[in-house]
Parts: structure tokens; sequence; C-alpha cells
């Protein structure tokens, strides 16, 4: 058993962060070592939710764990090529933020469940309603791999300021 590899993660902006991405077509070792690494890499963070794109991977595959927030048992998914198929007219607004905007956050409307299908690592196809923050979570997660981030949910002058944070802490990263 090869020991897991903790991802770089990419900081806005970054042009694959805008990038739409590919589906997954080969489900074999390497897609369920990268997913086990993907996982690896959200907690350590720590986060809810990883997009493939966040790591570089411009693939159609997301992780995500909402259950580490209230300190139960982790519930790790891996969702490979995700659809929403149904959003609830109902919507819920969360203060969301993300790995690749650090320190950022904003209240983000969306609809507070949808149903969602995708494929497990194997391939194998899954389909499940998700209400509330895993919500909020597979929805932020499956724009990413629409290259579409939460800012893009603000206004302009919100998110202008917001990528000259980035834009500035990439700066002082750089020079460190």
């Amino acid at each position: 058993m090869q020991g897991m590899t903790l991802k770089p993660i990419l900081i806005h902006p970054d042009p694959r962060l805008k990038k739409h991405c590919d589906p997954v077509t080969e489900f074999d070792k390497d897609l369920a070592r990268f997913a086990d690494d993907m996982l690896e890499t959200m907690y350590e963070a720590p986060g809810i939710g990883l997009a493939a794109p966040q790591v570089g991977l411009i693939k159609r595959m997301l992780v995500m764990d909402c259950a580490k927030e209230a300190e139960g048992t982790p519930e790790p998914m891996v969702l490979i090529n995700p659809e929403v198929t149904w959003k609830s007219e109902e919507r819920n607004v969360y203060e969301e933020g993300c790995l690749s905007i650090p320190g950022q956050y904003a209240e983000v409307e969306r609809p507070k469940m949808v149903r969602v299908s995708w494929q497990d690592v194997e391939g194998k196809p899954h389909e499940q309603e998700f209400d509330a923050l895993w919500a909020t979570c597979v929805q932020h997660e499956i724009d990413h791999l629409d290259g579409v981030l939460f800012i893009d949910y603000l206004k302009p002058l919100k998110r202008q300021m917001i990528t000259r944070k980035m834009q500035k802490l990439k700066r002082e990263k750089a020079r460190a």
C-alpha cells in the first residue's frame, strides 16, 4: 500500500481554475490513488470539499465530506463525472469559502436540495439527494468542474476586491 501524497492547491487567479473539465473515461488504480490523495489533501487543508482542477487535474472529479464539520464519523465521498439531475425550488444561503481562495468568505444562495448522479472510482453509477450543507458543498464543487468559483456569484466590486487580495497573497508567497 503506497502512502498518500498531499497535492498543492492552486490559488485563484489561476487559468486552470476557469477551465471546463473533461469527463473521466479511465477507471483504474491511478484514479483511485488520485482520489485518496485528494481526500487526504482536503482533510489536511482542512476543507469539506475539493475538486480535481484545484489540484491541477482538469477532470470531472470531486471529493467531499461534510460530516467532519460536526466532529462526526468521517463520510468521505468521491464523485466522478457528477451531474445535478434535479434542484429544489427552495433555496438556502450559506457563507461559502474555498481552499483556492483562502481566508475569504461570502454568502451564496443556491438550491437547498439537489439530486446528483455520478460514478465511483470503479465506474459504478450512483444517485443521491443532498440537503443543506451537503447540497451547498456538492454544488460548489461541481461548479469548479465548469470553471466557476463561488466569487463569480458576487457583485463585481466584491469579486475584484477578493481577486486583488489573492494576487497579493500569491506575490507574498512567491517572495517567501
